[in-house]
């Protein structure tokens, strides 16, 4: 079983889990995409142990799913998404542009800020007027 998305005028319309032979009898365009791509990276998951404190106070242990890159190439940049696009020059999913003022990274095929998003570990969002981050306040 793999992902495929039907593409309707190089856009995403769905994406289901099947077999080749099953979408290769479907009408339409169907191009193939995988769960674990991300920016042009192929990514593995595993299971982690992780210590964490309950309500009480008391130590619990927890199985967290990590993911992390495992060095494959990934399969059209990103996970095909409804609503993104299928550019075929470059072979990739692309979704749809955030603002106005983002630019497309070729390499990840993922919109980026014109300015870097702070790493001070507070929380920001985007306002397209200033084109700037703006602190998220409680």
């Amino acid at each position: 079983m793999a992902h495929f998305a039907k593409v309707v005028d190089g856009v995403v319309e769905r994406v289901i889990v099947a077999e080749q032979d099953f979408v290769d009898t479907q009408e339409g365009t169907w191009v193939q995409t995988s769960y674990n791509t991300h920016g042009g990276k192929h990514f593995s998951f595993r299971l982690e142990d992780v210590e964490e404190l309950d309500a009480d106070g008391n130590t619990v242990t927890v199985s967290v799913e990590v993911s992390y890159p495992d060095g494959g190439e990934g399969l059209r940049k990103n996970y095909a998404s409804i609503g993104a696009t299928y550019d075929s020059v470059r072979d990739a999913f692309i979704a749809p542009k955030p603002y106005a003022s983002w630019v497309l990274d070729e390499d990840t095929c993922w919109w980026n800020a014109p300015v870097a998003y702070p790493t001070d570990g507070k929380f920001y969002q985007w306002d397209e007027d200033t084109g700037a981050w703006v602190e998220i306040r409680d």
